[in-house]
């Protein structure tokens, strides 16, 4: 069963409403477009059957018309050649296609309000088509934006995990020990306490060992003087 069960349903329909009672709207959206193009199409082919039949009338309605025309003129001849017996029945003639031309002429008008009607009827229609066809793309795109944000979220909360941060940790703490060790490559080592005062004795005994050479020198030298 379609959404729609007539015309006046779709020219009439909340489209707003009936998407938001939905629970696939754009599955919907696409149903009722489906609908509205179909209907449209039934329109279209009524209105250009009635068309077709107007043209038929028209034509009939011309040739009555000239028939009528055509039997007062020969009336006009009868009488004027002193044949009123020739002339009423040429004015017979001539009322019946009168007749015809009112009959055809009043089908016609008919015809005229019904094509007018379909008309009309097309310009709602597809008024209401494009209506739906804009919502059918707001979906579409609301849909896209929604797939987007979920792709994001989705990649916040891996991102956020505790597993993931505790990696993240991890890895800093190895970076961080690759700096230090980096550092220490070059750093000079450092002399113990007992090194370093072992080193200022041996100073120490080395200046009074060159002091007792000097004197020695001096002794020396004052002697041989």
């Amino acid at each position: 069963m379609g959404i729609f069960t007539r015309f006046k349903d779709i020219v009439s329909s909340n489209i707003n409403a009936m998407l938001d009672k939905a629970e696939n709207p754009e599955k919907l959206i696409k149903q009722m477009i489906q609908e509205m193009e179909d209907t449209l199409v039934e329109i279209k082919a009524s209105c250009a059957g009635v068309m077709a039949n107007k043209a038929s009338v028209s034509r009939a309605l011309a040739r009555a018309s000239e028939h009528a025309e055509g039997w007062e003129s020969r009336a006009t001849l009868a009488v004027n050649k002193g044949r009123d017996d020739l002339a009423r029945e040429a004015l017979v003639e001539k009322r019946r296609f009168l007749a015809e031309v009112e009959r055809l002429t009043s089908e016609n008008d008919q015809l005229d309000e019904v094509v007018a009607q379909y008309k009309k009827d097309m310009q709602e229609l597809e008024s209401k088509l494009e209506v739906a066809r804009d919502k059918h793309k707001a979906l579409i795109h609301r849909h896209a934006q929604a797939q987007k944000r979920h792709q994001a979220q989705t990649t916040i909360r891996k991102v956020t995990n505790t597993d993931a941060f505790a990696r993240f940790e991890a890895l800093e703490g190895r970076i961080d020990r690759m700096e230090a060790e980096a550092d220490l490559v070059n750093v000079k080592p450092k002399a113990n306490l007992e090194d370093e005062i072992a080193s200022l004795t041996a100073d120490d005994e080395l200046e009074e060992e060159l002091a007792a050479l000097k004197k020695s020198l001096e002794s020396k030298e004052e002697t041989k003087s």
